[in-house]
C-alpha cells in the first residue's frame, strides 16, 4: 500500500519543490504527512516562479541538522533539484522514477535525498517511488560500505 510506511524506526522526512514541483510536492505531502512521525514542508507554497536550489539547501539543512532523516524534493524534471542537492557535503541525493531504483539507492548508496519530477510521473506513481524510498534500509555488505567510503572520500578530497 502506497500511503503506509512499513519502516518501524521513526521517521522524520523534509520535503521542499520549485513552482514546477509544487503540485505533485503538496500531493506527497497531503498523502505521507500523517503517516510519518513529522513533515517538515520546505517550500514552495504556491506555483509562483521561484529557484529549484533554495529548496534543494532548504531540505539539505533539515537532514544535516539531524531534524530530518529522509529528503524529498520536486522540480519539473527532478534534474535540477539532484544537481544541486548533490554539491552539498552530506547529501546524496539522486533522480528516480521508479521503484526499484528508490529502494536500491538507500540499500547500497545510502542515498539520503530523493529527486522527483513534477512533469515527468503521475501522482500514483510518485506515491509508490516514495514510499519505496522511504521504506528502504541501508543494507552496510562489505561491498556497500566500501563503495560508499569512495564516495564519502571523493566529497571530502574531490579528484
Amino acid at each position: 500500500m502506497t500511503d503506509t510506511l512499513a519502516n518501524p524506526t521513526p521517521l522524520r522526512i523534509a520535503i521542499g519543490g520549485d513552482h514546477a514541483g509544487f503540485p505533485l510536492k503538496k500531493m506527497i505531502v497531503e498523502r505521507f504527512g500523517n503517516v510519518a512521525d513529522s513533515l517538515v514542508d520546505c517550500g514552495t507554497a504556491s506555483e509562483a516562479s521561484c529557484d529549484y536550489p533554495d529548496f534543494a539547501i532548504a531540505v539539505a539543512k533539515e537532514l544535516l541538522s539531524g531534524r530530518a532523516d529522509k529528503g524529498v524534493i520536486v522540480c519539473g524534471s527532478g534534474v535540477g533539484v539532484s544537481v544541486a542537492a548533490n554539491k552539498i557535503a552530506g547529501i546524496r541525493a539522486a533522480i528516480c522514477h521508479d521503484t526499484y531504483s528508490a529502494h536500491q539507492g538507500v540499500e547500497h548508496d545510502d542515498m539520503n535525498v530523493l529527486c522527483i519530477g513534477g512533469r515527468v510521473i503521475g501522482p500514483e506513481l510518485a506515491f509508490e517511488i516514495v514510499a519505496a524510498f522511504l521504506n528502504a534500509k541501508y543494507t552496510p555488505e562489505d561491498r556497500h560500505a566500501r563503495r560508499l567510503e569512495k564516495v564519502i572520500a571523493i566529497e571530502k578530497n574531490g579528484i
